[in-house]
């Protein structure tokens, strides 16, 4: 008898499946006890002191999303910056991108220097700041003052500038907006500039020297090669720039306070659950909108 051999499309299956095993695996063993555990807490109200649950049902819910001072005000916040702050953020990585390809001297430096602060926010780097180990490299004092810095920049005169060339008001609000937060979006960007640098970099040169025998410009070649090429990573920038913008917002501080300062775990899991189903929508819409876009090579 002949072996059956396996088919192209059930070997990509196979090779999926590997790919995927270590999340599976991480999530089965390390997250879903959690998961569960948090979906019981957001419909109950834990006894501190005999660590008892007390089965409420939706009751924590409602007073998230109806008795709550700050929760809903601070959940339209956090979407309302994530709007804001992704455009921004994925137009710079790309530009940076861009100009980081391009050969030039010192360009490993510049590369490491965009993703520097990646490495100086990373927990480990926050934990020994916390713990008095940084004190020797500076003043909090210098902080500070390098936050001000910002605010010396001559905005006005960028303003009157773009509104007497004829700019609509609205959006010479929304680039002053990203003058001013010029830090914040550098700072949150290292991980997109490397994706947008391997797609950039997986592009074929060949690409650019048929375009240029042909007679397109430097412009037509950027929308009609490298655009379209990086399209897809396009789109997991676009995730991961939303999920990155949610987890650094204030509400987050919000749900951490109301379980480990006021003890209201189970309010705190329905806060949690309640951001998360924002959170997947805005993915899900976003997801649908950019994958019609998005162009694949095969």
């Amino acid at each position: 008898m002949r072996k059956s051999r396996l088919t192209l499309s059930q070997k990509r299956v196979f090779l999926g499946l590997a790919f995927i095993a270590p999340w599976l695996f991480g999530f089965i063993f390390l997250f879903a006890t959690p998961l569960i555990q948090s979906i019981r807490y957001s419909m109950s109200k834990l006894n501190v002191t005999t660590n008892e649950l007390e089965y409420v049902g939706w009751s924590n819910f409602k007073f998230a999303l109806f008795e709550d001072a700050n929760f809903n005000r601070l959940l339209i916040e956090a979407v309302g910056e994530m709007a804001v702050n992704v455009p921004l953020i994925l137009f710079f990585s790309l530009f940076s991108a861009t100009l980081l390809n391009q050969k030039f001297f010192g360009r490993s430096f510049a590369r490491a220097m965009f993703f520097l602060p990646v490495i100086l926010a990373s927990a480990a780097v926050s934990a020994a700041e916390s713990a008095g180990l940084l004190n020797l490299l500076g003043d909090a004092n210098i902080a500070e003052e390098m936050n001000s810095a910002s605010g010396k920049f001559d905005t006005m005169s960028l303003m009157y500038m773009l509104l007497d060339a004829g700019v609509p008001t609205a959006f010479v609000d929304y680039l002053v907006s990203a003058v001013m937060r010029i830090y914040d979006i550098i700072s949150s960007s290292g991980v997109q500039i490397l994706i947008f640098l391997a797609a950039l970099q997986s592009i074929p040169g060949a690409m650019y020297e048929v375009a240029k025998i042909e007679g397109a410009t430097a412009y037509e070649s950027f929308w009609k090669i490298t655009f379209p090429m990086v399209s897809p990573l396009i789109l997991t920038n676009i995730v991961y720039t939303i999920i990155d913008s949610f987890l650094q917002s204030k509400i987050t501080q919000t749900v951490y306070k109301t379980a480990f300062d006021s003890l209201n775990f189970g309010l705190s899991a329905a806060m949690s659950w309640l951001y998360t189903l924002v959170i997947g929508i805005v993915l899900i819409v976003v997801g649908t909108v950019v994958s019609r876009k998005v162009f694949y090579q095969n």
